[in-house]
Formats: structure tokens, C-alpha cells, sequence
């Protein structure tokens, strides 16, 4: 496997990129990184601190303050593991609480360069398949492979309530679509890293498509 292989997966919330990644990642032998986690890992320590979400400067500090860094482990429950400071963490990163603000916190230009930062240096460790919402564009653009997925609200609104009820969670569908839609808007309007795809990303829309499928597909573009 090439040392320089990178494979960036990016689209909007519920699209299914996460599982696909790391599914790919499973059958191609590859380093997986969400690095929506890592958003997801600061917005929970600044509820948890009470830290201003809207001030970028203080969300800076906790992160001096208790970096977040990632250990790639293929035997954890997300094919990583994920520290606040010392602190390891992961269910928590999927509450409904920081699931809402978790794209005000990954709006702010500061915040997003700290991680594309961690991320990179990630990527220079070996082969990898990286999702996000800006990988394809900003942390890795000069992957060889970019793949972009959509699906629709509806679709995207049926995986979310799946996952959240089996978690014990549930919540109304029309509520979800519109988290979703707000949360496409936030990530697609913000200043810093906007989510697009990348002109040379292949994109796959996987509302029909099973997981098995997608990777199928993308395995295909990758292998040839």
C-alpha cells in the first residue's frame, strides 16, 4: 500500500460518510480517522467547562488547555481513540446536547485551523481514510482520491433516527429534519472551510444505497 495513499470522504450530516469510511478503511487495511470527532470532542468540553460557544479565542484556550488529539486504534469501538487532554472520550461525543452545537463550534476559523493542524500530521503518519466535511478541500487536497456523498434530507433523517434509537433515543422525524437542514446551512454558509465539494470529487448520492454498496463503489474507483 503507497505510503502517500489518502482517500477523503466528505458530505453533510447523516450521508452516511462516517460508516462508509471506516467500513472502507476495514476492507482496504487502511488508518480511519472521523474528524468529526474531533469537533465533537471540543464542543463537549466547552459544555462541559461552560466555555463561551461563540467566543473563538476562548474555545482556542481550552484547546491549549486540554488538547484534543487523537491515537489511531483499530480494535476501538470508533477506530480511534480521542483525548481531552488526559481525558478519553466517546459515547459523549454523540449526545443530542452536543450534536446541536456542534457546527457553531466548527465555524470558527481558529478552531478549524488547530484541528486541520492535528489532522494533517495524522495523515503524514500513513495510508488513511479521512472523513469530514472539508477534507477533500482543506486538510488533504491533494488526495488522489476525493469522494463526496450525499442523500437526502429524508434518507438522512431516517439513519439519524435509527442511530438515536438504538441509543434509547428518540425524537420526533420533523424535529430531525429540521436539525439537519440548520446544520447543512451552518456547514455550507460559514466562513471558514464552507462544506463543497471538491471539483474533482466523485460524488455518490447513497439515499437507496446500502453501506456494502457505496463501498463497493468507491473501492472500485480507488482500485481501478
Amino acid at each position: 500500500m503507497p505510503a502517500t495513499l489518502q482517500i477523503a470522504i466528505d458530505g453533510p450530516a447523516a450521508s452516511g460518510k462516517t460508516t462508509v469510511a471506516r467500513a472502507l478503511a476495514e476492507h482496504l487495511g487502511l488508518l480511519y480517522l472521523d474528524t468529526g470527532a474531533m469537533y465533537r470532542a471540543l464542543a463537549y468540553m466547552a459544555l462541559h467547562t461552560q466555555t463561551d460557544l461563540d467566543n473563538q479565542h476562548a474555545l482556542i484556550r481550552l484547546c491549549e488547555r486540554d488538547r484534543i488529539r487523537v491515537a489511531l486504534d483499530g480494535a476501538s469501538p470508533l477506530g480511534f481513540r480521542i483525548y481531552a487532554g488526559e481525558l478519553e472520550l466517546g459515547d459523549q461525543l454523540q449526545s443530542n446536547e452536543v450534536t446541536s452545537v456542534v457546527s457553531t463550534i466548527a465555524a470558527h476559523p481558529l478552531v478549524r485551523e488547530s484541528m486541520v493542524r492535528e489532522q494533517r500530521q495524522i495523515a503524514r503518519e500513513g495510508p488513511v481514510v479521512m472523513a469530514g466535511r472539508d477534507i477533500g478541500t482543506v486538510v488533504l487536497p491533494h488526495a488522489p482520491y476525493k469522494i463526496f456523498l450525499t442523500a437526502s434530507v429524508q434518507a438522512r433523517v431516517e439513519r439519524r433516527r435509527s442511530q438515536l434509537e438504538a441509543a434509547g433515543v428518540e425524537l420526533d422525524a420533523h424535529r430531525l429534519a429540521e436539525e439537519i437542514e440548520e446544520r447543512d446551512r451552518i456547514d455550507e454558509q460559514r466562513a471558514a472551510s464552507p462544506l463543497r465539494a471538491a471539483p474533482d470529487a466523485h460524488m455518490i448520492d447513497s439515499s437507496n444505497l446500502t453501506v456494502d454498496q457505496v463501498v463497493t463503489q468507491i473501492r472500485a474507483i480507488v482500485q481501478g
